[in-house]
This record gives structure tokens, sequence and C-alpha cells, in this order.
């Protein structure tokens, strides 16, 4: 199991594990409650330039389509095919199986996410 705490988050409700340059990003489980049953998944390809705040795809629920906003800027390396092939992985596990894409990113990666406490408390308000 992931530790929640380890993450960052943006305000848009996604979540940021870094590895190095590596930025592993995905939903989190109160945007996938939100959302209800995903059905579709639409992801940028690898080589795309993803920028902080941008749309990069879209999670499509039986409720409603909810736009994926980057919460870093860099180029992504990597597509999760499996989260595509079977959409309600968001549902089932937001934060293991169900990461979206991983993006090579810069230093400062992490400027002006939140922190678990701040996610909480922003999720609350």
């Amino acid at each position: 199991m992931t530790d929640l705490t380890t993450l960052k988050y943006s305000e848009e409700h996604e979540w940021v594990a870094v590895d190095g340059a590596v930025a592993t990003v995905g939903i989190t489980d109160f945007a996938a409650d939100a959302l209800g049953d995903i059905v579709f998944v639409e992801l940028p390809a690898v080589g795309t330039a993803v920028s902080r705040g941008d749309v990069f795809g879209e999670a499509e629920s039986t409720k409603s389509v909810s736009e994926l906003y980057a919460p870093v800027a860099g180029t992504v390396t990597e597509v999760n095919q499996a989260v595509v092939d079977d959409p309600a992985l968001l549902n089932a596990s937001p934060f293991e199986d169900a990461w979206l894409i991983k993006v090579e990113v810069a230093d400062d990666a992490l400027d002006g996410l939140l922190d678990r406490d701040a996610y909480v408390a922003h999720t609350e308000g």
C-alpha cells in the first residue's frame, strides 16, 4: 500500500510521486469517488510535453466527464495502458495500479503542491 503522506497533491485532485527526475501522476481517491464509475480514460502519447495546470487528458464516468490537469511540467515518458484498457482501475486502486502518466521533470517539480494534510483540509473545505 502506498504511504499517502509521501505523495504531493494538486488542488485539482491529482497526486504526484517523484523518484529522481520522474514524477508519477494519478488521481486521488477523492476524485475517483466524486466521479463515480469511470468508464473511459484518455491520456497523452509518450513524448508529449505537458505544462503545470494544463489539461493532459480526461476521465469519463457514468455521471460526467472530468479533465485531468498536469500537476507538474515536463515530458511524458510512460502512459499506463492498463488504465486506458480498464478505466475501472481508477475506482478500485487510484494510488497503486491506476497511475496515469510518468513525466520527466525539473528539480522544482513539487513547488506549490500540497502535502497530505493540506490536501485533506482542501477536500473538507
